[in-house]
């Protein structure tokens, strides 16, 4: 299959491409960039998402069987105070794809979130009723119902709280905060009143592309199966690490002031992506050891 990926340059995009790279399909790369990587697999086109114009030309041209599309703006805080910004990237950039994806019949692959969720409660499974409570979550929510409406073939591959590295990774993740930040001696305050079930980059490629291979239709959960706080996962992480745990101090989310809401329950029950195609997620601890294993620190953990 020729798959299009959009975003190729972020966490998601670049655990795609390695994925993609080594196998028997056609990548296509697509990000803002001028150029990329000339070493790495695939032909890469530059495409802005927000132009359509652009978005036209190069769909047009590289003929997608597949659109993985990737890219959004996630940064839930300024989504908040840059609603326009946030509205064009995540909403009306999917009516470009999808307009320009209908022309070449191409199978329309969306990522979205948990964020699309009140956080009343969880684990959640695809049945259930959204109702966000940040902007980042409405604009994702509506760009789901654009998919819903693409007359070609779709599915939407909902995740949380994806976490991982790459080269050149500037953005911190749960994992990397922590580590960091312990390892710097620092002392962290992280919330045990927040529930979710944190997703390896790895995991949430892989639930790509088998939706791609198993030409899935409609609304799929692709995350890990752990159901933890962000204070859980830290103390995992600094077990892992051989960190100084005592610098993690327990708080709940009125301690901070935060521009944007964050629902306080969701994750998610995968049961139908494992049924329809053998998903097969890590678990937290797992997670951790891939991670480990990229940095060139194989991590002291043994349970």
């Amino acid at each position: 299959m020729r798959i299009l990926v959009t975003g190729s340059h972020g966490l998601l995009g670049q655990k795609l491409t390695s994925l993609l790279g080594g196998g028997p399909h056609e990548l296509i790369r697509t990000a803002r960039a001028v150029k990329s990587d000339s070493d790495l697999p695939g032909s890469y086109y530059s495409m802005d998402i927000t132009n359509q114009n652009q978005v036209e030309e190069v769909i047009s041209e590289a003929k997608p069987e597949v659109i993985i599309h990737a890219a959004a703006m996630t940064q839930v805080d300024d989504c908040e105070t840059r609603r326009d910004d946030c509205l064009l990237n995540n909403v009306t950039a999917t009516g470009y794809l999808l307009e320009a994806s209908a022309r070449v019949g191409a199978h329309f692959i969306f990522v979205s979130t948990d964020f699309i969720f009140d956080g009343s409660h969880g684990p959640l499974d695809e049945t259930a009723t959204p109702g966000p409570v940040n902007f980042y979550g409405q604009t994702k929510l509506e760009a789901e119902k654009l998919v819903m409406k693409y007359t070609g073939r779709w599915a939407i591959l909902r995740t949380v709280l994806v976490f991982g590295i790459t080269p050149g990774e500037v953005r911190n993740n749960i994992v990397t905060w922590v580590k960091n930040s312990l390892e710097a001696g620092k002392t962290i305050r992280v919330v045990n009143d927040q529930w979710r079930t944190p997703t390896l980059a790895e995991d949430l490629a892989m639930g790509c592309l088998l939706a791609a291979e198993h030409q899935a239709e409609g609304i799929f959960n692709v995350s890990g199966y752990d159901m933890l706080t962000p204070y859980d996962m830290a103390l995992l992480v600094a077990d892992y690490f051989g960190l100084d745990a005592t610098l993690i101090q327990k708080t709940d989310g009125s301690a901070f002031r935060q521009t944007a809401m964050r629902p306080a329950r969701t994750g998610f029950i995968i049961d139908k992506a494992r049924q329809a195609w053998g998903y097969a997620p890590h678990s937290f601890k797992e997670g951790l050891k891939v991670v480990a294993h990229q940095l060139g620190h194989p991590g002291s953990y043994k349970g």
